[in-house]
């Protein structure tokens, strides 16, 4: 199995949109509340930015993407989705490294993940502690755990 990543190319926003909406279904959440995500899930080729936006392939296939922007002095993990059939395969700490590095080059003090709460552990598991909850963007009354990195 060998994982590449590489900047997405701006053709590609539908195909990561459904990799990114098919990522959050794997959770088994209903339609109901897929339908209220889409918008938030959804990438426009503007989003396709190559220092901040990286697509992993696995044996030539697209297996998932990682994006990472500024805020202030930190950095925000704005996504990171795996396509289900590549879930358990190292593909989540290699593009959640890939986050951390392309921060830390960002001179970020911190990584601020907004999680899902089903990937809440994994990000634990890579060293982020949850530092108290931020409200959902696209589903009114929930709300998320708010984990930080520190990269330094």
């Amino acid at each position: 199995m060998t994982i590449v990543l590489r900047p997405a190319h701006a053709d590609e926003a539908p195909v990561l949109s459904a990799l990114c909406l098919r990522s959050k279904a794997h959770w088994g959440y209903d339609a109901a509340f897929m339908r209220a995500c889409v918008a938030e899930l959804t990438l426009h080729p503007e989003d396709l930015t190559p220092d901040t936006l990286v697509v992993a392939e696995i044996d030539g296939a697209l297996a998932g993407m990682a994006q990472v922007g500024p805020v202030g002095a930190d950095a925000d993990l704005m996504a990171m989705f795996i396509d289900p059939d590549y879930i358990g395969q190292n593909l989540g700490r290699v593009l959640f490294n890939w986050c951390v590095e392309t921060a830390r080059a960002m001179g970020a003090a911190r990584l601020m993940i907004d999680a899902d709460p089903q990937a809440a552990g994994f990000y634990t598991r890579m060293g982020a502690v949850q530092i108290g909850t931020t409200p959902s963007g696209s589903i009114p009354g929930r709300v998320l755990p708010l984990l930080e990195y520190p990269l330094r």
